[in-house]
């Protein structure tokens, strides 16, 4: 019985000097490691949301519910395309496909994306930039849309 003790002893304490040798971790470590660039965003990403547009916003006289569905294409250097269907209180609205589109990306992975001559959104993209998040900036535009994942890099 005395055996058992004294080997339960020695376990214990190899145990704990283990611990001790444990180095402590943060919950943010990974993200100081992980820095986006411009060409974190390449590829093709779906998107598809729904919003509200207030007057003056866009022309509207009243409150309008905004819909839309497509995809942008992200080259990795800060431009792009889109090619979308939007909707404005249920009647399609008509827009020029592809639409040219500038972005900017922080090293802490959030940005800006702005429609040539139209919207500007603020971006939340993913370190390995396989989703991104995307909220509308502009006055009198409500719309939240992501993740918006990526399905293709071209």
């Amino acid at each position: 019985m005395r055996r058992i003790g004294l080997c339960a002893i020695g376990i214990a304490m190899l145990v704990s000097i283990g611990l001790l040798t444990v180095e402590q971790g943060y919950a943010d470590e990974n993200d100081r490691a992980t820095k986006c660039t411009l060409a974190t965003l390449k590829g093709r990403y779906l998107f598809a949301g729904s919003g509200t547009i207030l007057p003056p916003a866009f022309g509207v006289k009243e409150p309008s519910v905004s819909t839309s569905a497509g995809y942008h294409i992200f080259r990795g250097d800060g431009t792009g395309t889109d090619y979308v269907t939007f909707l404005l209180n249920g009647i399609i609205v008509p827009v020029t496909s592809p639409t040219p589109v500038m972005y900017t990306l922080n090293s802490d992975c959030t940005g800006t994306y702005t429609v040539v001559n139209g919207p500007t959104f603020d971006i939340f993209v993913s370190p390995n930039g396989e989703e991104l998040a995307v909220i509308a900036t502009d006055p009198g535009h409500a719309l939240a849309e992501g993740p918006n994942r990526r399905v293709a890099l071209r």
